[in-house]
């Protein structure tokens, strides 16, 4: 990409589309567009039709997606099958319309089969049964990448898709009802240790194994693949080392300095049980995540008991 390239960045507000934008400025990308769901409702096929034929953007990062974990998943399963099939059936197709050069698509790890082979390999793709607590996110996920492989082969539109891992950082989503395991944690420790509360209370028998990646990490990948791949297989984004839930909360504890007791609700569901990517394919092509997980998240918890405690506890697009 030129430096002068106009890059569109859907989903600029959120965890992923912030930390693209953080990381081209960083690289010197000044012509980068940026709209927020009040001003872009990109499930609105119309007005992302009319925003591609003004702006004309060379090259777009498809990020807006509606996301959460199982509890928002479980409870919101019609708007997660229907927002996030919109978003992407809308931008991609506007994106063949007017002849974008390049679109990278997030797709997300939990799209694998529940009981795929360990660790995923991106060829593990839609050879099993789907995880039931967020099946229709994963079936719009998967569709989003179906349509990118489908313009590619029959246009030749250079659409590529990505599959990242668990993500954390800043900007991120701490809404108890909505958010990822990470930041949902990551609250609940700090208002303990704030309130004096005995004990924290997590979701499942924290045996569940997850893999987690540093945003900014992702966004560097996502800027690499967009320079040096070309293919129209998806590829793996992540660290390819994963721990338990247990250990996370005892890393969370940690940093947040909360020295209560730790209680698992069994009754609650732990998800699929174990879930790492191979990420032999990015490697080879030449890059590889950076970011400690501790280190990763006492950057995050810094940034979140300054500022973002009181300014990201919603989602955002």
């Amino acid at each position: 990409m030129d430096l002068n390239a106009k890059i569109y960045v859907a989903g600029s507000r959120g965890l992923v589309g912030s930390a693209i934008v953080r990381r081209l400025k960083e690289f010197g990308y000044k012509n980068i567009l940026e709209k927020t769901s009040e001003e872009l409702d990109l499930r609105n096929q119309a007005g992302v039709e009319n925003f591609f034929c003004i702006e004309r953007p060379e090259y777009v990062f498809l990020a807006a997606a509606k996301v959460g974990g199982i509890q928002a998943n479980n409870n919101l399963p019609a708007e997660f099958i229907y927002d996030n099939l919109m978003i992407e059936a809308n931008v991609i197709h506007s994106a063949h319309k007017y002849k974008i050069s390049k679109l990278l698509f997030l797709g997300s790890s939990c799209i694998y089969p529940k009981y795929a082979p360990q660790p995923l390999k991106e060829e593990y793709l839609l050879t099993g049964e789907l995880e039931p607590t967020n099946e229709p996110y994963a079936i719009a996920k998967i569709s989003g990448i179906k349509l990118c492989q489908a313009y590619r082969r029959q246009y030749g539109d250079n659409f590529i898709s990505v599959m990242p891992t668990n993500l954390y950082g800043i900007n991120d989503n701490y809404n108890l009802d909505t958010s990822h395991v990470l930041p949902a944690l990551m609250r609940k420790f700090h208002e303990a240790k704030l309130s004096g509360t005995p004990s924290v209370t997590i979701w499942g028998s924290g045996k569940p194994r997850r893999e987690f990646l540093y945003v900014d990490d992702l966004a560097n990948a996502c800027c690499f693949l967009m320079q040096h791949y070309n293919d129209g297989g998806i590829v793996n984004i992540g660290t390819g080392m994963d721990i338990t839930i247990a250990e996370l909360a005892a890393i969370m504890a940690e940093i947040t300095g909360f020295t209560g007791e730790i209680v698992y609700d069994t009754a609650k569901p732990d998800g699929t049980p174990i879930k790492c990517l191979d990420v032999s394919r990015i490697n080879r092509l030449g890059w590889s995540a950076h970011t400690p997980l501790k280190e990763g998240i006492e950057i995050t918890y810094q940034w979140y008991s300054g500022t973002g405690s009181s300014c990201y506890m919603t989602e955002k697009y």
